[in-house]
Formats: C-alpha cells, sequence, structure tokens
C-alpha cells in the first residue's frame, strides 16, 4: 500500500480565484510582502518577526476597540471575553522575541545598514495601543508627519479618552465619587493620579461582592499592563542581547531609550491600591 493519503473526491479541487484558501487570505500579498535589503539570510527573520508582531497588534487594537465600545455602553461584562482574547495575543507577542533572539549580533550587523532609519519606534500600531492605555504623548506623532492618513488617524486616537478614562467614566455614572477633573479634561495629556480615584478603588477592592463587575474589570486592566510590561520588558532585553547599547537605527539611546518606558504606569491607582489594602477584622 502506498504511503499517501487518498484524496476524497468530495473535496473541491475545480475553484475560481477568488473562492480558494489564498485568495480569501490575499496570500500572494502576504507571502510577497517581505523585501530584504541584502543578501543575508537572517534578514527575512527580522522581516517576518515585525511583520507578524504588526499584524498581532493589529488584532489587539481590533478586540480593545471593542472592549472600550462595551465600557462606554456600561457592558463589562462583554468586555471580559475581549480581554481573555487579548491575554493570548499579548502572549504570542512576548513569545515571539524567543524566535527573535535565535538570530547573533555578528548575524544582525551583516544587514543592520540595510535599515537605514527605520525603527519600531515608527511603529504606529504600537502608538496606538499605548493611546488606548492611556500613554499618551503628542511628540510620538512627530515621525508620522508626512503620512497624512496615519498622522490623523494617530491624532484622533490620541484626543480619545483610553480605556482607563473610560473605566473611570464608567465609575462616574454607577455613582461612585469620581473626581470630575479625572472624567473631563484634556484626554491628549498622560493621565496623572488622583487621591480622589485611589479611594473609589480602595472602596472596590475592599468590598469586591458588593462591586464585582468594577472589581473585575480594575483585574483584567492590571493584567493587560503587566502583559504589556513584560513585553517592553522582553523586547528590551532581545535589543540588549543583540546590539548591546548601541544607537538605535531611528536615533535613539537604544537600550537606555527602551529602559525608561519601563518606568511609565497606565493605571497608576490600580498598583498603588494593593499598597494601601488592609486585611478585613476577623469576626469572633
Amino acid at each position: 500500500m502506498a504511503n499517501q493519503r487518498e484524496l476524497e473526491k468530495s473535496i473541491h479541487v475545480d475553484l475560481k480565484r477568488q473562492e480558494t484558501y489564498g485568495g480569501y487570505l490575499q496570500l500572494d500579498k502576504v507571502l510577497h510582502a517581505q523585501a530584504p535589503r541584502s543578501s543575508e539570510h537572517d534578514e527575512m527573520l527580522f522581516i517576518i518577526q515585525h511583520q507578524t508582531s504588526e499584524l498581532w497588534m493589529k488584532l489587539m487594537l481590533h478586540e480593545l476597540d471593542r472592549a472600550l465600545d462595551c465600557v462606554k455602553r456600561d457592558d463589562l461584562s462583554a468586555s471580559f471575553k475581549i480581554f481573555a482574547r487579548v491575554a493570548h495575543i499579548q502572549r504570542m507577542l512576548f513569545e515571539q522575541w524567543a524566535v527573535l533572539e535565535t538570530m547573533t549580533p555578528s548575524e544582525y550587523l551583516m544587514f543592520r545598514d540595510a535599515l537605514g532609519r527605520s525603527s519600531g519606534f515608527q511603529s504606529y500600531q504600537y502608538r496606538a495601543l499605548e493611546f488606548m492605555l492611556g500613554n499618551k504623548d503628542v511628540n510620538a506623532l512627530l515621525p508620522h508627519r508626512d503620512s497624512k492618513d496615519i498622522h490623523e488617524w494617530l491624532e484622533a486616537r490620541v484626543k480619545q479618552p483610553s480605556l482607563y478614562d473610560e473605566f473611570l467614566r464608567y465609575l462616574a455614572r454607577h455613582g461612585h465619587p469620581i473626581p470630575k477633573d479625572r472624567v473631563d479634561r484634556d484626554f491628549t495629556r498622560p493621565y496623572e493620579k488622583s487621591d480622589g480615584v485611589m479611594a473609589v478603588f480602595k472602596t472596590v477592592y475592599e468590598q469586591p461582592e458588593k462591586h464585582w463587575a468594577a472589581y473585575e474589570m480594575a483585574e483584567k486592566l492590571v493584567d493587560v499592563e503587566e502583559r504589556f510590561q513584560l513585553w517592553r520588558f522582553r523586547h528590551m532585553k532581545t535589543v540588549h542581547r543583540i546590539i548591546g547599547h548601541k544607537m538605535g537605527t531611528g536615533g535613539s539611546s537604544g537600550v537606555t531609550f527602551l529602559q525608561r518606558a519601563l518606568g511609565l504606569t497606565f493605571f497608576p491607582e490600580l498598583w498603588d491600591v494593593r499598597t494601601e489594602l488592609t486585611a478585613p477584622a476577623q469576626k469572633s
């Protein structure tokens, strides 16, 4: 008997171009989107690593936009499944660094000059993710001034409330004493923590059974930020491993610049409240 699987007669083989697997996924575009500028073997790895990261970021933005809409219409429970999916997307983004880390410094140097001034700092989807999570900085739009559509898209995102802003608005709508200056402010500015917001979250965490939806949402946001920071850390260590403390191709200080990002916090009160909590009094 031949070591071959028989092709079932019911399988479709007479297909028009638009009905095929490759046509549906537009694989002709995807698989021909890699254009190495050198003849070095490892440049293909570098390109595919970053292209697939951009695809995962596109999906993450797609999901977080839906989560934001859920919060705006007071449907936190609908967002929880979305956050579960986002967790897996973030895991994929994190694990991808392991593939890039198989490239040695010597191998990278063979094609590094081909990058010119291109840099991950210029990723507009990464910037949109930071805006969504609250790391607002209008100066981050500067590298995109010459790309009208992208600049307008990012400008609209930097002006809209972040996921955290919308959660605070939700809490205010549901009777929690969120300070007015935290729900009605210039959303192009980075969020600044508030004692009033801290007091609200202290109440939520001290009485989770009474404020379960808000409590669970708070923990979902902490999950997202923790995984984002782990991704940032893995990125920094991968860069450190491959280029040491060389300047980045985009003009940054490289590892030092990436290290500074680790000190940024998206949801400050959700982290600080943990210090303020005390054990509940024991019933006699």
